[in-house]
């Protein structure tokens, strides 16, 4: 009835339709009808019963992204005009319908297999893979770019052909076991020659081997010790044992992600293949702001396909990684053979949102390494628990990376896989006993398992704990506190770099970051302080992140490093960056992020280096009966893990024991996030409020993050049917509120496109390394390039500023932002301006920003 000329034929040949057809036909969508034409087809022409047609029919019900629920199916069937269906609708209805089934079949080749399928339990993550894949057909099909309109409509197998060959996607990663080899590190990584395997690297790799499946492991070891590589080459054993065609990296943040993308490439490029001459393998960055990344951006060329990093030194038969055209799009990246992105790509699995088969479909086909494990809170750890969940149902192998994981954690992810491993727990009689917590399933992991550690589970066997002999490599740090104001600081900080060196200052909060800067520049001159934190827009945090590895990463990257320096930086700085520095100056964190950043200091060897690890512990009161974490602190991780940090640090401060890393790390961290009363006994009634409050918490995040979390795979038979529903499922999970439910942040936090005021012209930022100081225009639109150069400029405006008020003074203020929407890269967005000298002043806010420190906010 959309198309009037077509509908005026098929009336001519009887299929006519009621005019109430026009006022009811939502209630009908086409995926729904065509599940229910599948469903009656079923039992009518192939004898199946009725209970067991939805678990195929929902494939055709979820094509459109969303499987519907039984109450959708009910309002279609109660209104059977709509399908045809009513008496007095023309009996071709049903007999077309019929006959396009039985066309489909025979040209399938499924007509031969339904009898046998009749008795089929399908696994609900195999539905889920199914609707993935026609999804994933339907929108290659009905793309014009590949299959221009025509109006005839002979069935032509060359147009298929044509059109695939356009489409051109890459072949799969078909991987290689490593054989443990000393030259490993170098021909996979490109690290020198006399670099040899660590023990962990060894054990990693050795235990992914030998375990009789591919299943998930998990890699305790502490900073420094080559996790990664680890984890990396556990993946090329594990994609061989397992089939997985390629491999995904979550990371916690865009910075980190960016990061872990150039040693993926070199990781990537290194690989050999089982087919010895194939073609092109894909790779992606997966976070919302990865083509602010140009080392990705490079490998695309006016929007096609174009290659990168051939291998040069002929490590086998290794092919060209490219960026697909194709798979660029955010629902769709997960189709690449290789793609690194924040840890949000994986907990969307959890999501329910919009397509979400299409992301389960191309995790599916992979290993999945999830870096810095121990950074996600509680409300996080429910969706990571879920996703592992369903990768484990796909037969996923995942490796897990931590410097060291809290024991009741470690449990709940061994847990958490191994259900979805082993299908759901049958009922057993009427009253179901009480499902055993983690910790009761895997006692094991609860003891001292020894440091560090690889661990296997999923294997079809007991889990299996590797102990692991450190590399020798051993760090004794001394422990001082330091009062918390500027002038204590700048003491220490002159006598400590009396004679040169490098120090790394972080900060819990972007105020006191800033804040800080301002009196060691005051101090030492600006030119000896680094500013970094998140209030960077995208292309300046990137350079940011690339300056500090250049200045402090690992000796002979080409890059010299400062005789004396400070770097003053927010959680930024804290992990998956490998810097190092010769003094931590740290505001007090939960136990296992202080040791994190400990994790910075004398991280490589320098010969020049003769001075102790020393570590200042502040961002407290440390002369009160009790130790009194700053607000803002307090504010980002609450009391109760501060308090317990401080406690277990207690002994080690002002003259107490040295921490020796790595073997203190494991007893810390298990201390501070055990059930043991610790610390001086006056501080035990601060602890009781203290720990109410975190349990209080806990709860809530636990309750709220259940709300838009799919549920666990039910029984095999089970159609996914209402499976995204019971909440309202996103259209796309990659917006702000997406982001915001999978992290528990502010959903309403504000993120503007920056550019810059010049008088009565506006401009793009002046150090933009393209497109640097371009005249925009307010009549019209920008073009594609230019207008792409803008929207990477994004920045967050801090959580205070996410108002009402803010949103319409910046709406008032660029009216003009008419003439913008017809661009795809800036429909919808907002625009901050700011004059580079001055500043600006919106809605009772004065604003500054530069590339050195970043956005800066003060009240009026």
């Amino acid at each position: 009835m959309q198309v009037p000329w077509l509908f005026a034929s098929m009336e001519a040949e009887g299929l006519t339709a009621r005019a109430q057809v026009t006022v009811d036909r939502r209630q009908a969508p086409h995926a729904t009808a065509g599940m229910l034409i599948l469903d009656r087809w079923l039992e009518q022409r192939h004898n199946w019963d009725p209970q067991r047609t939805k678990q195929i029919s929902v494939v055709v019900g979820g094509h459109h992204g969303l499987p519907p629920d039984g109450l959708q199916c009910e309002a279609a069937l109660s209104r059977p005009y709509l399908l045809g269906w009513s008496r007095q609708d023309h009996p071709h209805w049903l007999r077309t319908q019929f006959a396009l089934l039985d066309w489909a079949a025979e040209s399938s080749g499924a007509a031969g297999r339904l009898g046998d399928w009749r008795q089929l339990k399908l696994p609900q993550p195999v539905q889920v893979l199914l609707t993935g894949l026609v999804i994933m057909a339907d929108w290659i099909a009905s793309n014009p770019a590949l299959f221009p309109y025509r109006t005839d409509t002979a069935f032509d197998q060359s147009r298929i052909r044509s059109g695939l060959a356009e489409l051109d996607l890459t072949t799969p990663w078909s991987a290689v076991a490593p054989e443990l080899d000393e030259d490993l590190l170098s021909t996979r990584f490109g690290l020198p020659v006399h670099y040899q395997l660590r023990p962990v690297q060894r054990a990693a790799l050795a235990e992914a081997v030998s375990a009789p499946v591919a299943g998930l492991m998990i890699i305790e070891a502490p900073m420094g010790e080559g996790k990664t590589e680890a984890a990396l080459l556990a993946a090329e054993a594990f994609a061989a044992k397992s089939g997985a065609g390629g491999c995904y990296i979550a990371l916690p943040t865009r910075a980190t992600s960016d990061a872990m993308f150039d040693r993926a490439l070199e990781w990537a490029r290194r690989l050999p293949d089982r087919r010895g001459d194939r073609g092109d393998h894909s790779i992606a960055l997966a976070h919302a702001k990865a083509f602010s990344n140009t080392r990705f951006t490079r490998l695309f060329h006016r929007g096609a396909v174009s290659a990168v990093a051939q291998d040069e030194a002929g490590h086998g038969p290794n092919a060209q990684l490219i960026a697909h055209w194709w798979m660029a799009g955010r629902k769709k990246n997960m189709f690449n053979s290789f793609v690194v992105g924040t840890i949000d790509q994986l907990l969307f699995a959890a999501l329910k949102a919009k397509h979400l088969a299409l992301r389960h479909l191309g995790l599916a086909g992979k290993v999945v390494i999830i870096d810095e494990a121990h950074a996600y809170d509680v409300y996080m750890g429910v969706y990571l628990d879920t996703a592992l969940e369903w990768l484990a149902s796909y037969d996923v192998p995942v490796v897990i990376l931590s410097a060291t994981l809290p024991a009741q954690r470690r449990c709940e992810l061994v847990a958490a896989y191994e259900k979805g491993r082993n299908g759901p727990r049958p009922a057993v009689g009427r009253r179901r006993r009480p499902a055993p917590t983690a910790a009761e399933l895997y006692p094991e992991l609860i003891d001292d398992i020894g440091y560090p550690a690889v661990i296997t589970a999923g294997t079809e066997g007991p889990v299996r704990i590797r102990p692991v002999q450190p590399s020798g490599r051993v760090t004794a740090v001394e422990v001082r506190t330091l009062k918390d104001d500027p002038k204590s600081l700048i003491d220490v900080l002159q006598r400590e770099l009396d004679g040169g060196g490098c120090a790394l200052v972080l900060r819990n909060t972007v105020k006191r970051v800033q804040e800080t800067a301002k009196a060691l520049r005051d101090a030492f001159g600006p030119e000896l302080v680094t500013v970094a934190h998140s209030r960077f827009t995208a292309p300046d945090r990137a350079d940011k992140d690339e300056l500090l590895r250049n200045l402090f990463g690992p000796p002979g990257n080409g890059h010299e490093r400062p005789a004396k320096h400070i770097v003053v930086a927010s959680q930024v700085a804290e992990q998956s960056l490998d810097i190092d520095f010769d003094l931590l100056v740290t505001d007090l964190a939960p136990a296992d992020l202080v040791l994190q950043r400990m994790g910075r200091l004398h991280r490589h060897e320098r010969p020049e280096r003769t001075r102790p690890a020393r570590c200042y512990l502040t961002g407290a009161d440390w002369e009160a009966e009790t130790a009194v974490p700053v607000p803002g602190s307090v504010r980002v991780y609450g009391a109760w893990a501060l308090l317990r940090s401080a406690a277990v640090l207690h002994p080690y401060l002002d003259g107490g024991r040295m921490v020796i890393l790595p073997g203190d790390i494991a007893p810390l961290v298990q201390a501070a996030y055990g059930t043991i009363d610790i610390g001086p006994a006056s501080w035990l009634p601060a602890f009781a409020a203290a720990e109410a409050q975190a349990q209080a918490k806990r709860a809530d995040q636990l309750h709220r993050a259940k709300t838009y979390r799919i549920q666990s795979p039910s029984a095999a038979g089970s159609p996914i049917l209402g499976w995204l529903h019971g909440g309202d499922p996103l259209q796309d999970e990659e917006s702000p509120e997406g982001r915001a439910m999978v992290r528990d942040i502010p959903v309403d936090t504000l993120e503007v496109l920056l550019i810059a005021r010049d008088g009565d012209q506006y401009t793009t930022l002046p150090w933009l390394k393209r497109h640097r100081r371009v005249v925009l225009p307010t009549n019209s639109c920008p073009d594609d390039d230019l207008a792409k150069a803008v929207a990477a400029t994004t920045l967050n405006l801090p959580v205070e500023m996410s108002t009402p008020d803010v949103i319409d003074a910046l709406e008032r203020r660029h009216p003009w932002l008419d003439a913008w929407q017809s661009s795809r890269d800036l429909e919808g967005q907002l625009v901050l301006d700011i004059d580079p000298a001055t500043g600006t002043d919106l809605a009772g806010f004065h604003l500054d920003y530069d590339r050195h420190d970043g956005l800066r906010v003060r009240r009026l």
